[in-house]
């Protein structure tokens, strides 16, 4: 059935049988490609019926549908003829796992952070009754976007537009994991309410045996089930916000999927339609541990495993060193913003339960909150993921740093992070975390030097200190203890020297190699403090080089090197990367397109000694 699919408007052809087995089809095609090449796996399970019923009553092509978060968006990517280039997802080159403008006219916004999606609809709503035009504007949002204030602030103004604006909640009570928080509760009383389906089934049950005026009843009935249900639910919070709001709706029946779609376009006003939908659906791993098939590498597709070795990640250190500065630091806490899993701090949650603070998808958020326990006298630790914390850079600077509150920011996934692409990429991270006023900002290279780090911004410092690391397998290197201030020289050459941040250092050594089998000496510093500059260490060992080099996995611009340069008062070549989107594909291909592996840097080098 699948193959006979090049184009929406194919659905239109298939009956309610056809298009149901379309979407076992779908399903089988997902978990086959997707254990091959990793990807968000548990969300696509959840949504092929969704997107199936909306391509029936929506033109991708002419509507304007735009995907919150849109690591969902695999099901609308095969629909809309990219089924063949799936084996490439995410790859170099390759699809993106995210919805993209360049990709296809039928990816109406770019999106991979999440609660963007009805501020963005709301935008094309006004656009369309300014132009004169008659597209549609629907968004599609989850119940985890739902806990970031920014869909909050839309709901409030699409509703007093009255603009025809159709946003689709798919409801399946998770982000990656399980939702926490006043809304989560708020979804699952509207969606679970036993006195409005008890009622529901008991009256259908009941008409379906009246001979002859029974199903004329029950249509009347159906087509009457909302002022039904605002008799046993009292008004839900997006009717406050202006929006007449139609569900809950089994999200895996197409047949009610398009039927409430179709009344909803009929409205000409703000809708709501709550769907309620499985994550993981019809894969049984992914049914059981939705968490663990968010994003997943390649894995064994009879039974789920993942095929790729597991090794200790820079999380799982970070979350084992937490645990252990806990047990003797009662006033420790961690916060995370729904990201316990993927930030190591699941222990931390179970062994600390009242000092873990999961404060669902709002950065912002979790940082006033972290400022609000720091001047109170609590010791917070925030764990979140670089590109995520780029989201409350005001409150860094007006919540922590002005007040210099002790506030110690785990900045995880710093540097590129490979296949997730753009929007994930945490190369901004030192440009912008450095002009936050007091704050320090370390880098650690290896194991134990994050260790030390961790200990020390938690018990050694009362001001804003932030530890930044890599995605991936940690180092785990034989170094002495240092204080975490100082760099350390890795080693001395005569020609050049070059000033590498975190795990750059592996390549500034590689380069030093071929640089000293070239002919040109050349020493290596591992920096380690990025703020605090260790200026007098770099004054020392740049001395009487021809040459100062840095290296630094994140924006040139307004980087470690040009602030470095600034604080030695001298030209220093800049290894970072540059100030354009940086595309998705593996960590070496990445480092080899921007010129960031040993042999490129080496290379550039030399060119500049000649």
């Amino acid at each position: 059935m699948l193959e006979k699919i090049k184009e929406p408007n194919d659905l239109k052809n298939l009956n309610i049988d056809e298009l149901n087995c379309l979407a076992e089809e779908i399903r089988e095609f997902l978990i086959k490609h997707i254990s091959k090449v990793g990807g968000h796996l548990a969300a696509n399970l959840g949504v092929v019926e969704l997107t199936i019923a909306m391509f029936l009553e929506f033109d991708p092509y002419v509507d304007r549908i735009v995907w919150d978060v849109g690591h969902q968006s695999y099901v609308h990517k095969i629909l809309t003829g990219r089924a063949d280039r799936f084996d490439t997802l995410r790859k170099f080159g390759g699809l993106s796992g995210f919805p993209k403008i360049s990709e296809s006219d039928s990816d109406a916004f770019n999106s991979g952070h999440s609660s963007t999606s009805v501020s963005a609809v709301t935008g094309f709503a006004a656009a369309a009754r300014i132009n004169g035009t008659h597209e549609r504007a629907v968004a599609v949002i989850g119940d985890g976007a739902m806990t970031g204030g920014m869909a909050f602030e839309a709901f409030n103004h699409a509703g007093s537009t009255k603009l025809p604006i159709i946003v689709i909640l798919n409801d399946n009570g998770m982000s990656i994991s399980e939702n926490v928080g006043a809304i989560a509760k708020r979804l699952k009383k509207m969606r679970s309410t036993a006195r409005y389906f008890e009622i529901k089934r008991d009256v259908k049950s009941a008409l379906d045996k009246v001979p002859v005026i029974g199903k004329p009843i029950k249509k009347f009935i159906g087509e009457s089930k909302t002022r039904i249900r605002k008799m046993v639910i009292p008004s839900t919070i997006f009717e406050n916000f202006g929006f007449r709001y139609l569900g809950p709706v089994d999200g895996h029946n197409i047949k009610e999927l398009t039927a409430v779609m179709d009344q909803a376009k009929r409205m000409h006003e703000p809708v709501l339609i709550h769907v309620k939908t499985k994550k993981g659906k019809g894969y049984s791993p992914a049914e059981k541990s939705p968490a663990s098939f968010h994003g997943v590498q390649s894995f064994d597709e009879i039974t789920g495993r993942c095929k790729m070795p597991s090794a200790e990640t820079w999380s799982d250190c970070f979350g084992e060193t937490m645990c252990g500065l806990a047990k003797k630091n009662p006033k420790l806490a961690a916060v995370t913003a729904a990201m316990p899993l993927g930030t190591g701090l699941s222990e931390f949650a179970e062994l600390f339960p009242d000092r873990f603070f999961d404060v669902a998808i709002a950065e912002q958020h979790a940082v006033t909150f972290s400022a609000g326990l720091a001047k109170s006298g609590v010791t917070p630790v925030a764990a979140i993921y670089s590109t995520f914390l780029q989201r409350a850079y005001d409150q860094i600077i007006h919540d922590v740093s002005l007040m210099k509150l002790h506030v110690v920011f785990g900045i995880d996934r710093c540097g590129p992070v490979g296949s997730d692409g753009e929007t994930h990429q945490g190369v901004y991270d030192i440009a912008y975390m450095t002009q936050a006023p007091d704050m320090t900002v370390f880098s650690p290279s290896n194991r134990l030097d994050f260790t030390e780090m961790l200990e020390f911004a938690v018990n050694g410092m009362n001001t804003p200190v932030a530890l930044r690391y890599p995605r991936g397998e940690v180092r785990d290197v034989p170094v002495e203890s240092l204080c975490p201030y100082k760099s350390r020289l890795l080693c001395d050459g005569t020609d050049v020297f070059i000033a590498a941040v975190g795990i750059t250092v592996y390549d500034a050594l590689e380069a030093a190699e071929i640089l000293n089998n070239s002919g040109v000496s050349a020493a290596v510093a591992d920096v380690r403090c990025i703020k605090p500059i260790d200026i007098e260490f770099m004054k020392e060992n740049s001395s009487g080089k021809r040459l100062v080099v840095s290296v630094e996995d994140g924006i040139a611009e307004g980087g470690f090197g040009q602030q470095l340069a600034g604080a030695l008062m001298r030209p220093v070549m800049n290894f970072g990367y540059p100030d354009v989107p940086i595309v998705q594909g593996s960590i070496s291909q990445l480092k080899r397109k921007y010129g960031m592996d040993g042999e490129s840097i080496a290379g550039e080098i030399l060119k500049a000694m000649k």
